[in-house]
């Protein structure tokens, strides 16, 4: 079973990158995770590029949302929204509809006490408006700043609730009909 993971932060020691990293590592087979590290090298989204020919980055992005059978995305919180460059491989997607019925997950990592559920509650409504099976199990995370080291989830009850993210997002890939 093939995810995929990205984090909406472009931060050198980001939280939000320390959280799909982690959840990489946590992944045993059956399961295996690719973490996508290209956001900051997508163009700013144009429509009429879109229509007429995409870039060949926006195409690779794409087909690797295309192949998983679940995707994992961790989005920091700025002014209680998602970063920009998450919004913008979003808008990349709507047309090409790759996240479509795709089970989906929400991390959001903050060093605030809400652990970003603002920026998580905005980046799930924009899935659910492109049509992503959004699941429920997605996880705020309070305080990360104390829960991450050296570019690394440390803390073993937040770990344990990766875990029991991703345990979601195989369930909700299997009975969309992926393969063990």
């Amino acid at each position: 079973m093939k995810f995929v993971a990205f984090s909406g932060s472009l931060r050198t020691k980001s939280l939000n990158t320390a959280v799909v990293r982690t959840a990489a590592e946590l992944c045993l087979p059956p399961l295996s995770m690719t973490v996508y590290e290209g956001l900051g090298d997508l163009p700013f989204f144009n429509q009429d590029v879109e229509s007429e020919c995409p870039p060949p980055g926006v195409l690779a992005f794409r087909a690797l949302l295309e192949s998983a059978d679940a995707v994992l995305i961790s989005s920091p919180e700025y002014a209680h929204g998602t970063s920009g460059v998450l919004k913008n491989a979003l808008e990349w997607v709507v047309g090409g509809g790759e996240l479509v019925g795709k089970p989906v997950a929400v991390v959001t990592a903050s060093p605030s006490m809400t652990g970003g559920d603002r920026a998580q509650a905005w980046v799930k409504e924009t899935l659910e408006v492109m049509g992503a099976n959004v699941l429920p199990e997605s996880l705020p995370i309070p305080l990360a700043s104390a829960k991450v080291a050296d570019g690394r989830v440390t803390d073993e009850d937040t770990r344990d609730a990766l875990k029991e993210v991703l345990a979601a997002m195989a369930r909700a890939a299997k009975e969309q009909g992926a393969e063990d």
